[in-house]
């Protein structure tokens, strides 16, 4: 309006002829309140397209994150790990310096896993993950590959201070667990591969680390182990082996030998023991102590397991009907086994198919395995018993047990372990340590079982301790069915009518 300019004695032509002046008012209001409103429409709109733009950028940080990290435990996965391990790599080529790539696996997590369900075995993945980040130092990579294996990436570091690491990180995994109430221990296996030697790329690294992990468990797990030359070859033909173990049972290459066990001191035969073995065409006749730890590390232990019991009931159910109707048939349970929800229910289809009473069949267990989680193996092996399957306690004496679980396990038999029996001779330790045995297994009302008995004088001194029965190459060695004839026909011959201490 400033800028407007009017002549002297100049008017409006519309004053009086013009639209009226009320209802330019209202058109000037009109007016602007459209062009407030427009105005604000248009802010709100950029305000929604800004918040629009922030919500993408976090829905796509969301799925970069959800992509290099692992979806339960929130670790780095393999793909941001190898990124990492890159670029520690160049760091090292250009500072001339040393790092470590740790590979852990957990021990027996696969048994926690089947026994108390994914759910616990979930958390007690975040439980170790969480001890993991804890012990890792800042600027340390703890990864999770899948399952139960982790990586370590320490960077720097040397074998000292890797060696070190690898110890601390073994005692803190292995302290107790909760999950869901239940209490859970853990233990881990670890390799080391220290760049460069161990390995110049990504690659190299981390299958050297998983063959000096794998070694470790070999040696007795719950340890550490750095790499050395020559491990791939091992872990080539581990793997390769247990690839064959995996086909065993569907081409009948497992069969089972059985040792008898006689009354002590020469018989007559009371039962046998069923003894795996596995006629590999690649790798030969293979016993147990080859090929059982490859099955329990690899879970294969369960088919495998169920086998032999079907096996074992069908051998004796054959023996049965030859008239040997007073025999037992022991089959040995692992760990694995014990823990395994389908147990009960494959010792009973074996009775049931091969028609075989419960009472021709004796199911041995570690002591320290029904041990390792006593309430458990309890409950476990009631519902055995309460099929009528007799329960015995193996290696008895070698492992840690409280007596007060002792005696609640529905065991029917107690078998000394053989490293009392190789060392025995009269007024020794292992003497008094046997005599101990038998006398708490008799008063828990069990028959008491001496394996490895291989002299003459072993024979005689446990008859007179009080074993009621003897198994040992002394007596017959382990032998396919057709080879125990004239084995078994050796043993009636001479058997004798004997006093057995009860």
């Amino acid at each position: 309006m400033a800028a407007s300019k009017f002549p002297l004695n100049s008017f409006c032509g519309a004053a009086n002829s013009g639209i009226d002046t009320k209802w330019l008012a209202v058109l000037v209001i009109i007016v602007s309140l459209a062009v407030f409103a427009i105005a604000l429409i248009v802010s709100m709109l950029d305000v929604r397209t800004n918040r629009l733009s922030n919500s993408l950028d976090d829905a796509n940080n969301e799925l970069i994150k959800l992509a290099l990290h692992d979806n339960l435990t929130r670790l780095p996965n393999r793909v941001l790990l190898s990124d990492r391990l890159e670029q520690a790599i160049h760091r090292a080529q250009r500072n001339h310096s040393e790092f470590a790539v740790l590979f852990l696996d957990l021990d027996g997590f696969k048994a926690i896993n089947d026994m108390h369900g994914h759910h616990v075995g979930d958390l007690l993945l975040k439980e170790v993950s969480h001890r993991l980040l804890v012990s890792k130092r800042e600027g340390d990579t703890a990864a999770r590959l899948g399952g139960d294996e982790f990586v370590v990436l320490l960077e720097p570091s040397t074998p000292g201070i890797s060696a070190a690491f690898a110890q601390r990180l073994i005692d803190t995994i292995e302290q107790p667990y909760e999950a869901s109430n239940n209490f859970l221990q853990i233990s881990t296996s670890v390799g080391i591969a220290i760049y460069p030697q161990d390995g110049q790329t990504e690659h190299e690294l981390m299958i050297n680390a998983d063959a000096a992990m794998y070694h470790a468990k070999k040696q007795g797990r719950n340890g550490y182990c750095f790499f050395e030359h020559g491990m791939n070859a091992d872990v080539h033909l581990q793997m390769q082996m247990q690839q064959n173990l995996r086909q065993a049972v569907d081409r009948n290459e497992l069969v089972l030998h059985y040792q008898p066990k006689v009354i002590a001191p020469n018989g007559p035969m009371t039962g046998m023991e069923a003894l795996l073995r596995w006629q590999s065409p690649d790798y030969g006749f293979l016993s147990p102590d080859r090929f059982l730890p490859l099955a329990e590390s690899s879970g294969l232990i369960v088919p495998i397991g169920n086998w032999v019991i079907n096996e074992a009931c069908r051998q004796m159910r054959v023996w049965y009907d030859q008239g040997h109707r007073d025999w037992t048939m022991a089959v040995n349970l692992s760990a694995v086994q014990l823990e395994h929800d389908s147990l009960v229910e494959v010792v009973r289809s074996a009775l049931t198919q091969h028609s075989l009473a419960p009472s021709h069949l004796v199911l041995e267990i570690t002591e320290s395995t029904a041990m390792r989680d006593a309430e458990a193996s309890l409950k476990v092996l009631n519902e055995l018993s309460a099929l009528g399957v007799s329960i015995s306690i193996d290696d008895f004496g070698t492992g840690y047990s409280s007596l007060l679980y002792l005696k609640r396990l529905p065991a029917n038999e107690l078998k000394i372990d053989r490293g009392f029996i190789t060392e025995l001779a009269q007024g020794n330790d292992d003497e008094a340590i046997i005599q101990a045995i038998i006398a708490l297994g008799k008063t828990l009302g069990m028959r008491i079982v001496a394996e490895g008995v291989e002299t003459l004088g072993q024979q005689e001194l446990l008859t007179r301790l009080g074993c009621n029965t003897l198994q040992g190459y002394l007596l017959a060695r382990p032998a396919a069915p057709d080879a125990l004839l004239e084995t078994i026909t050796l043993l009636a011959e001479r058997a004798e009518p004997t006093l057995v201490t009860t």
